[in-house]
């Protein structure tokens, strides 16, 4: 029988106590078993937050912190766990329905993946499903192509050294990043595994000169990646015309924040069944 004792599912925390019953239930329902669901709270000051984390389920470990921010709580929260097999789900987001055994069988199935990855679905303001290309290197050194990072390979997070905090919303793309460096490979999984909660505003996305900063401070620390781009271009379907739309489009996102996100959220606002929740059982 598939089993999910094995995976740690940890949430981080801070004052997002209307969405977090909602996204512990997605874990603990999870097909396989619930895994092991642990709450960071990361200095939640809200009542409602401080109400909705007494009120959880009493299987769910919760972890309390002064506020470090989000990676730092996750941080916090794989130090608290054991588990081999780690899970990153943000307390305002849902897994999906059978998510976690198929994100572990992808691990097990190839044991030089250092993390497995899916499709993601909008709900909230925008409502669509987000499909992402096949594992590719050199993609990754100009996007971040897995959107959620998925599960991961306990092993991989201490080689790399886990998610460094400098990166704020980066620390991602820089994990896989470093996993890259380190040898490892990521495994798609061709079905939605998120769901996404959008909120009408987004800090990163209304920061253009943070995204560049970040993306020179991610090509500063992974230097010999880039230098090797030439080497991994010859190992992508990407044609020519495709390698320069990354560098430039996807790296350096060109167009205002502002104005992209009007361009997204005209295409996402037209396919409102896609946000309707999946019924469980």
């Amino acid at each position: 029988m598939p089993d999910l004792s094995d995976v740690a599912v940890i949430v981080p925390c801070f004052n997002h106590g209307r969405f977090l019953p909602e996204s512990v239930e997605s874990a603990l329902s999870q097909r396989g078993g619930p895994p092991h669901v642990l709450v960071v709270d990361d200095g939640s000051t809200e009542e409602e937050t401080v109400r909705a984390i007494a009120d959880l389920p009493p299987e769910v470990e919760v972890l309390r912190q002064e506020n470090a921010g989000h990676g730092p709580a996750r941080t916090a929260g794989v130090v608290a766990t054991e588990q081999p097999f780690l899970c990153m789900l943000d307390a305002d987001d849902r897994l999906a329905p059978g998510a976690a055994l198929r994100l572990k069988r992808a691990l097990l199935d190839d044991p030089r993946a250092g993390w497995s990855y899916g499709r993601m679905r909008f709900f909230g303001a925008w409502h669509g499903e987000i499909r992402f290309p096949d594992w590719d290197p050199y993609r990754l050194l100009y996007r971040s192509i897995v959107g959620w990072i998925g599960m991961i390979r306990r092993e991989a997070y201490e080689q790399v050294g886990g998610f460094d905090p400098a990166m704020g919303g980066f620390e991602d793309w820089d994990f896989m990043l470093g996993a890259l460096e380190h040898g490892w490979v990521a495994a798609q999984v061709p079905e939605v595994v998120l769901e996404y909660r959008k909120h009408e505003t987004s800090m990163l996305e209304g920061h253009r000169k943070d995204y560049r900063r970040h993306y020179r401070q991610l090509r500063d620390r992974h230097q010999g990646l880039f230098r090797q781009a030439s080497f991994l271009a010859a190992d992508s379907d990407l044609s020519a015309p495709g390698r320069l739309f990354y560098r430039t489009w996807w790296a350096w996102r060109p167009l205002p924040a502002r104005l992209e996100r009007v361009l997204y959220g005209v295409h996402f606002r037209r396919q409102p069944s896609f946000g309707r929740r999946e019924r469980r059982g």
